[in-house]
């Protein structure tokens, strides 16, 4: 069975928070080591339980297809919340490496 456009593309952007946060992540842990801050050390734990929830997302999106195939609204909004997801990431990710 194909996967809808809406799952299509909301897995896409979970693979790309993937990417960023583990990009993130490389960099806050360098940082920690560096500077033993707690307030870096928060930043990892957010990345790591934000990178958990795309790895999750990405299972139930090639696993369980059905979890959002009966409503075209639910795959709608999944898309909107995964877009602003990466908006959010990858802002977060532009300030952290200027």
């Amino acid at each position: 069975m194909a996967m809808e456009p809406n799952l299509a593309i909301a897995s896409v952007l979970s693979g790309l928070n993937i990417l960023l946060l583990l990009g993130l992540i490389a960099v806050w842990s360098r940082n920690y080591r560096t500077f033993r801050s707690s307030m870096v050390l928060g930043l990892i734990a957010f990345g790591v339980v934000l990178l958990a929830e795309n790895v999750l997302a990405l299972y139930f999106f090639f696993s369980t297809n059905m979890l959002y195939a009966g409503d075209q609204f639910a795959q709608q909004m999944l898309l909107v919340l995964r877009t602003l997801q990466l908006a959010a990431v990858a802002f977060l990710a532009y300030v952290t490496m200027k």
